[in-house]
């Protein structure tokens, strides 16, 4: 398999992620394997998003089955269409589900776009002024000084219109954020947009200059999101991916606070489709047992009913367009794709490209795969993450020593340290695993 043009920064990115077992966090149309399914829907949900419509989907798979890998994919595919991006890891602590304002804080401190990182939310704004001083200027071009200010303030009032019906403090705060641009005021201004970005604890006197009281809630959460897509939207921004990762730890919350979550769940999915968020790609990503178990969706029967979906059909017949999918995961032979499609980008930027496909051909990379798998109790869903890092520890040697030789040097051993729990527990008894030999392997989870 012969790979097309890569920038070196690019190959570079998503090697290193592999090596240390990490999903890429872009590139990741060079790794894709079994998605091709989901092309056309994808491309007709972002359609809609661009189009000023919202889409609320569900993707459904075991650990290793690539949920994060295809919410990135996704992502990846939204960015190249000038949208803009946020992957939010749920969690009890940290993002609660049932406080929408943290989760909107989140959303914000990892938003980003094609051309900017995390956080992206100062570039947003700082555009979406200058696109509104352009309108004004393009409707009459003698403005200056105060007028140009005055024109641009009616624009901000019109544009936010909507959105000030529910949130009104977000135009005030816009308002202020530039109000101290222009006064030079830079802490104040750095101040007021962290509390535009729900930043809690800002300081008194940036609030009080803004015209803004305490700290955003639950409730107020919900209408600066409506906000953030309009600033989006008119900064040259047609929509948002927002992703949800991980929601299936909801199950291990206390009750009264799980309910809450999915509640709040069920009622983002109606606000979706109620047309509030022109522009929202809402995602969320979780294991079979949170949406069929007790302790998640089926708990809840009005958000178990809007995420019904029939799975007992053949996987092969699923429907992509639905409101929930599910990731088959892997197999050897999509393993083996996998593998040779790492192996391929690896060579094509290493110092001896020829000798790389050589020593690592198909049959290694395949025999590599089984080996992988059969480490883990022949789980083959549990291995992607394990398998690569391995394969790229492979290749580095090869491409460093000229006599290495993988089927001569190189004895496959799967480190208890190295494996996450659920790799430990599919891993547990094969006698591959070895077990940590220092105090310096042992893993402590600490508070």
């Amino acid at each position: 398999m012969t790979v097309g043009p890569v920038s070196a920064a690019r190959r570079r990115e998503v090697i290193d992620a592999l090596r240390n077992g990490a999903v890429p966090q872009s590139g990741l149309g060079l790794l894709a394997v079994g998605l091709a399914r989901f092309d056309s829907a994808v491309a007709t949900e972002l359609d809609t998003i661009a189009s000023g419509g919202a889409v609320f989907k569900a993707v459904r798979g075991e650990y290793g089955s690539g949920k994060t890998f295809f919410s990135r994919w996704l992502a990846e595919q939204a960015k190249q269409r000038g949208m803009a991006t946020a992957e939010v890891q749920v969690s009890e602590n940290e993002t609660p589900l049932h406080r929408l304002e943290t989760v909107y804080r989140r959303l914000t401190e990892r938003l980003s776009t094609a051309s900017y990182a995390p956080s992206a939310l100062r570039p947003v704004v700082d555009a979406w002024f200058y696109v509104l001083e352009e309108d004004a200027l393009a409707a009459d071009p003698s403005l200056d000084g105060m007028a140009l200010e005055a024109a641009v303030e009616e624009l901000l009032v019109q544009r936010l219109a909507e959105v000030s019906r529910s949130a009104p403090t977000f135009a005030a705060a816009l308002r202020g954020y530039r109000n101290a641009l222009a006064a030079g005021d830079m802490g104040t201004a750095e101040a007021i947009l962290a509390w535009l970005g729900g930043q809690p604890n800002v300081a008194a006197a940036a609030r009080r200059a803004a015209g803004v009281r305490g700290d955003l809630d639950h409730f107020g959460a919900l209408g600066f999101l409506q906000g953030l897509l309009a600033v989006l939207r008119d900064s040259g921004h047609p929509g948002l991916v927002l992703v949800l990762d991980e929601v299936e730890t909801l199950q291990r919350v206390r009750s009264d606070a799980r309910d809450k979550a999915l509640n709040s769940l069920r009622q983002l999915i109606d606000e979706v489709h109620s047309g509030r968020f022109p522009g929202l790609y809402l995602l969320i990503t979780g294991t079979p047992a949170f949406y069929d178990g007790p302790q998640g969706v089926q708990r809840l029967t009005p958000l178990a009913q809007r995420l019904a979906v029939d799975f007992t059909a053949d996987a092969r017949f699923d429907n992509p367009r639905a409101i929930q999918i599910r990731l088959p995961g892997f197999s050897l032979e999509s393993l083996g794709e996998l593998g040779r499609k790492v192996r391929d980008l690896y060579a094509s930027g290493a110092s001896a490209p020829g000798r790389v496909s050589a020593v690592v051909d198909d049959d290694y990379v395949a025999e590599l795969a089984s080996a992988v798998a059969g480490g883990l109790g022949g789980q083959v869903g549990v291995a992607p993450r394990i398998f690569l890092r391995k394969l790229v520890d492979v290749l580095d040697r090869v491409d460093q020593f000229d006599d290495f030789d993988p089927r001569k040097h190189y004895a496959l051993t799967l480190s208890a340290v190295e494996l996450t729990d659920v790799e430990s527990n599919a891993a547990s008894g094969s006698a591959m695993v070895r077990p940590a030999v220092s105090v310096d392997e042992v893993d402590l989870d600490l508070p």
